[in-house]
């Protein structure tokens, strides 16, 4: 293996593990997961100490929505357990893909899932405005008919579909950062923040408690990996580069992006607010507290990406 490089913090999308529509089961999940560890195992070949973040959006929706189908014969699940659930699945998947990965290359590395809370801001205006999707991408009618008998928020997500929408408050503080911080440190490859970390609040004691909401983890990841000291921040998601116009004639793609001009664009409203522009917002905020360089690419990019042959780049 190459001499060290330094850390690198990779944010993999949910959406990213559902390869097509007729592809959403769990082990076609398993084998998505599959193809991105081979990517990330590349990096770590390289020399590259790597810490894996992961979305949520699809997965944390089909939980919810199989316990609304089970609702007459089992009680709900509230929406911080879904997050905790989907963290120790995905996780799951990871550390499977990693280790046999390392099997298979005969490389002495150990991965580890870690369980993240992350505190929340109880008057975050998220709570009065929900932006982040879950679940699967419906048609319009069904998307507004389970709205009007469940009570959902659902949007348009970008013109893909209609998808539920929930609030989904910024992250303030990574509970369990300095355990991650320790196992990065001792060679493990960390998986955290899964689903943007748990949110929670603390009370009147400073007991934590778990809120009805989802981070996103794209905000998550940028504040994890600034925590760390990450020399480098990836955003996995499905597509190559981010685009300015998207979905329309003038759409163009986006290659070198400093700190100002990526600001000025997220002022423009150049991205739309439950896809990319989180990504580019996480960006920002990795830069203004000390990071290095920042991509936004697709899987089969990323070691590329971290060479500075593909993706978008973000730096000052």
């Amino acid at each position: 293996m190459a001499g060290a490089k330094g850390t690198v913090v990779i944010a993999v999308g949910g959406n990213s593990l559902i390869v097509s529509e007729d592809r959403q089961a769990i082990p076609d999940q398993y084998e998505a997961a599959v193809a991105t560890v081979k990517h990330i195992v590349n990096m770590i070949e390289s020399g590259w100490n790597v810490v894996i973040t992961h979305g949520s959006g699809p997965q944390v929706g089909y939980i919810l929505r199989r316990s609304e189908l089970a609702i007459a014969e089992i009680a709900p699940v509230p929406m911080d357990y879904a997050d905790a659930d989907i963290q120790g699945a995905v996780g799951y998947m990871f550390q499977r893909a990693l280790h046999n990965e390392f099997v298979k290359r005969h490389m002495d590395k150990r991965a580890v899932a870690v369980v993240t809370q992350v505190l929340v801001d109880g008057d975050d205006p998220a709570f009065a405005n929900p932006t982040k999707p879950i679940g699967p991408q419906l048609d319009e009618a069904t998307a507004k008919k389970r709205a009007a008998d469940l009570g959902w928020d659902v949007k348009d997500d970008a013109g893909r579909g209609w998808r539920r929408v929930v609030p989904s408050p910024k992250p303030v503080e990574i509970i369990e950062l300095e355990q991650i911080r320790l196992l990065a440190a001792g060679g493990f490859v960390v998986i955290a923040c899964g689903g943007g970390g748990i949110p929670v609040l603390t009370n009147e004691k400073d007991y934590l408690v778990g809120v009805e909401a989802v981070i996103d983890k794209d905000l998550a990841s940028a504040l994890l990996a600034a925590k760390l000291g990450a020399e480098r921040f990836i955003i996995s998601t499905d597509v190559e580069q981010v685009a300015l116009n998207w979905g329309t004639p003038a759409q163009s793609w986006l290659g070198d992006v400093s700190l100002a001009e990526a600001e000025r664009l997220l002022l423009e409203d150049q991205f739309d607010a439950g896809s990319m522009g989180p990504k580019v917002e996480a960006m920002t905020e990795y830069l203004t507290h000390g990071g290095g360089v920042g991509v936004i690419t697709n899987p089969e990019n990323l070691d590329a990406a971290l060479e500075g042959d593909a993706g978008t780049r973000f730096s000052k």
